[in-house]
């Protein structure tokens, strides 16, 4: 099942993304609710084509916070390979960072090396706190696709990585969430200006640390509220973006996220 918050004639809204069996389309099914947290909702009746005037995918989610795990890939992770596979890196990433499908991606003007990492996303479905790895995906409600940016240069100053990884626009989302998803062999790839970058994709078969692992390791220090997100890492080195670049992740099983880079 493929979940969408979208907008019409600019009201936020939620629907169930759905195949037409005749014209072979997706259609917005819109819903009364957000099926966070086990929330009931039901269809309202409305069926709005995603090319139809005045129809505007949204992010799928925006979390309280955004979780992201660096070095989580054996190819883009030397530190990590050096230090053992029990030391987990996770950084932050603010709910004004996120942007929707479509959406320009802001490169502040204190910086000028913009790069991109396409990554598969986990969004929470239940409050999680000290969760075993045995029952993590219990709380998981699904799966979107994610890019990372991160202004390279301003990192290397950056201890906390709260500049390079946190400013606003810096973390794209979409272009839904899928429930149904087998997330331990996930293909992800990306592509700059049409072109795929075939060093920047991957498969979470490559991962150090799982999914589980993630989540039982956050949710031991911090709470994972419904709609929060967990960035699972990038699976290889990052691509840099110029002004009016377009940057597409994909994630074989869930879709597209396209965004352009644009200067402040």
């Amino acid at each position: 099942m493929r979940i969408a918050r979208f907008s019409i004639n600019n009201t936020p809204r939620y629907a169930f993304v759905q195949k037409d069996a005749n014209d072979g389309k997706d259609y917005l099914i819109e819903l009364d609710g957000y099926p966070l947290n086990g929330q009931q909702v039901q269809p309202t009746g409305q069926r709005y084509a995603l090319d139809a005037d005045g129809v505007r995918l949204l992010a799928p989610v925006i979390p309280s916070k955004i979780y992201g795990m660096a070095f989580n890939y054996r190819d883009h992770a030397p530190k990590t390979a050096q230090m053992g596979s029990s030391h987990m890196h996770v950084f932050l990433k603010p709910s004004t960072s996120v942007i929707g499908p479509d959406d320009p991606i802001i490169c502040p003007s204190s910086s000028k090396e913009v790069e991109f990492e396409p990554e598969l996303v986990v969004v929470m479905g239940r409050v999680a706190k000290n969760v075993s790895e045995a029952d993590a995906m219990d709380y998981v409600l699904g799966f979107t696709c994610g890019n990372d940016l991160t202004l390279r240069d301003c990192q290397r100053d950056d201890l906390t990585w709260a500049l390079a990884k946190g400013f606003d626009t810096s973390c794209p989302l979409g272009p839904w969430i899928e429930t149904d998803f087998s997330y331990a062999d996930a293909r992800i790839s990306c592509t700059r200006n049409g072109q795929e970058l075939a060093d920047a994709g991957g498969i979470t078969a490559d991962f150090i640390h799982s999914i589980p692992e993630q989540i039982a390791f956050i949710s031991s220090f911090a709470t994972l509220l419904p709609g929060d997100a967990i960035m699972t890492g990038a699976p290889h080195k990052s691509a840099q973006l110029h002004p009016f670049d377009e940057a597409v992740v994909h994630i074989e099983g869930i879709g597209d996220l396209r965004n352009i880079l644009v200067s402040e």
